[in-house]
């Protein structure tokens, strides 16, 4: 609250102060309920008949549109991947999976609809998302409209412009396999960088510009939902530290509904728009999803390695609890047997593969490399969050 309004306030009276304040409630109870009728509404709507009304879709809740052009695409018994609308779509007894559905079965006056009801999304993105471009052709972008992306999501962007005028992207499969799955999308193989317009080359350049700033060489979180048909490569690991590791492997799993229930993995992916917990305790991954998964093991397992045989760069432990940093520096010392009298130590230590307990252990094993790597485990401890600092309530 700005120092000036709170003045000003402080001379009103308090019952004026009250009704005011009840009255604002009142109304945004009714703005809610009216936004849930509209809602409703709309998902009622014949979307092949009726064209929806871009006044009323601004008076729907923003969370709700989602679901909204989701009762138009599971008409058609669309199955949305690893998606709360998916989920919401399930609770529905008129909706039918349908695996063969394709963008080719919407009729034009549908498309028309989701048009407008991703206009009112796009409307609502606090920043440019990857599927707003189509309303940012003739509009100057800026750095702070753009905000923060992963390197995937900037890749999209920078090639949604020109996919918006049907440019195919046969080189990278996994781009065009992305667009065909976007129902505007419409490849063009005579397309022609002439026709953008100055201010779309002028977008490109800024993304580009904007990406490179983020730099190269690793993957974010949240980024494994452009993999499910791409292979992670160990030069896109580079420079990934053991958490951000830890969540891209687990993240595999996570888009296919497995559970977390406990942890800071838990904590993390429930803290995303994606991640949709099943009951189910199975998950089958694809050829190409255990192709992934074992190359970013194989790069954990590397990292782990250096532990005896490099120095410890202190940004690959960025994030990382302390209780996760002390069983680092166990791991140093279970290589060569160490015994722990702390029973957790000591059963964590067990489990690792290859430990092999010697009562006759000294420090004097170890090595330069894991002397100071131990030294550098126990400075980062003393200043790292505890999982014990969560407030509890």
């Amino acid at each position: 609250m700005a120092p000036g309004f709170a003045h000003t306030l402080a001379k009103i009276p308090r019952l004026l102060i009250a009704a005011t304040l009840l009255c604002c409630a009142r109304a945004a109870q009714a703005d809610y309920a009216l936004g849930d009728a509209l809602r409703d509404s709309l998902m009622g709507t014949d979307f092949t008949r009726d064209t929806v009304d871009l006044a009323s879709l601004r008076r729907v809740n923003p969370g709700d549109l989602p679901l909204v052009r989701g009762v138009l695409f599971g008409r058609h018994g669309r199955v949305f991947k690893n998606d709360a609308i998916q989920v919401w779509l399930e609770t529905n007894p008129w909706y039918h999976a349908d695996s063969t559905f394709r963008n080719e079965m919407l009729d034009d006056i549908e498309r028309a609809n989701l048009d407008r009801i991703r206009q009112v999304e796009a409307e609502t993105h606090e920043f440019i998302q990857p599927g707003d471009l189509r309303w940012w052709q003739d509009r100057p972008m800026s750095a702070g409209a753009l905000g923060q992306h992963s390197s995937a999501e900037w890749s999209v962007l920078r090639a949604e412009v020109e996919a918006i005028h049907g440019r195919r992207f046969d080189g990278e499969p996994w781009l065009q396999h992305y667009f065909e799955e976007r129902y505007w999308y419409r490849p063009d193989r005579h397309y022609d960088a002439g026709v953008l317009s100055a201010t779309e080359r002028a977008n490109i350049a800024l993304v580009d510009s904007l990406a490179r700033g983020r730099g190269t060489g690793s993957l974010a979180p949240c980024e494994m939902g452009f993999y499910e048909e791409r292979p992670v490569t160990t030069e896109q690991l580079r420079g990934s530290g053991f958490v951000t590791l830890a969540i891209l492997r687990n993240e595999v799993y996570a888009r296919h509904g497995k559970s977390y229930e406990t942890g800071w993995l838990a904590d993390h992916f429930f803290s995303t728009t994606w991640y949709v917990p099943r009951d189910s305790a199975s998950v089958t991954l694809t050829p190409m999803e255990q192709r992934n998964v074992a190359t970013i093991a194989a790069d954990e397992r590397a990292l782990h390695d250096s532990l005896h045989s490099a120095p410890l760069d202190s940004t690959l432990l960025e994030g990382m609890f302390a209780e996760d940093a002390r069983r680092l520096r166990l791991e140093i010392y279970a290589r060569h047997g160490r015994v722990f009298r702390r029973k957790w130590e000591q059963d964590y230590v067990a489990g690792l593969p290859g430990y092999r307990a010697d009562p006759g252990y000294t420090d004097e094993r170890l090595n330069e490399f894991e002397r100071a790597n131990i030294a550098a485990l126990v400075a980062y401890e003393k200043t790292a969050a505890s999982t014990r600092d969560a407030v509890e309530g």
